[in-house]
């Protein structure tokens, strides 16, 4: 009964690691340069046909998506169980249920409370608002490091600082605060944000 055949191992730094480590067969190579290439071929095309929105972070789920796509991408490439097909195939999956979250936020906004988070404000005409870092999880320090990176070092002058859905930090000073007509979709705790439009100063939507 012959032996099983014993791998190859490269001596040097690493001993006792097989040659696999570092090299496999020139077909896997192949493989790679093949289907990498129209893997890619397949993103630029889905982007080009979904649109700049597919990658656009505005919220936690735009953020879970192009994530995805490039772990899919990177799964064609390196993973031989993964046909080029069903990679194209979830690439698209992926844009798709984008462009229809996507489009149900934008035409009816009372869905996004169900599909995309609400941005909280945590700091209101300079008075931080203790229970909306509570709840979000958000340290007074934090606040401070976003208020720092706009030049400013008094928190009085700011009027609002707002939690995201993209989980950014946008900060207003009272000199561009205005009517505060760009926080209407805010929540602030203990209320609910508003889906209406801003009023003007005769009550005309």
């Amino acid at each position: 009964m012959s032996a099983a055949p014993v791998p190859s191992v490269i001596a040097g730094p690493f001993p006792g690691y097989s040659q696999e480590m570092w090299f496999e067969t020139w077909s896997e190579i192949a493989r790679v340069l093949l289907v990498g290439s129209a893997a890619y071929v397949a993103l630029v095309i889905v982007l080009r046909v979904s649109g700049k929105r597919t990658l656009a972070k505005l919220n936690a789920f735009d953020l879970v998506v192009t994530v995805a796509l490039g772990s899919t991408l990177a799964t064609i490439l390196l993973s031989s169980d993964v046909a080029w097909a069903e990679g194209a195939v979830a690439l698209i999956l992926l844009a798709a249920l984008q462009y229809i979250v996507a489009t149900v936020s934008s035409r009816w906004p009372r869905s996004r409370a169900v599909l995309t988070a609400r941005p909280t404000i945590l700091v209101d005409h300079g008075t931080v608002l203790d229970s909306a870092l509570a709840q979000q999880r958000i340290s007074p320090g934090e606040v401070r490091q976003a208020i720092r990176a706009t030049g400013t070092g008094d928190v009085s002058r700011i009027a609002a600082v707002v939690l995201e859905t993209d989980g950014s930090l946008s900060v207003i000073g009272r000199e561009q605060f205005g009517d505060g007509s760009a926080l209407q979709d805010v929540t602030r705790p203990g209320r609910r944000a508003s889906v209406r439009k801003p009023t003007s100063a005769d009550g005309t939507e």
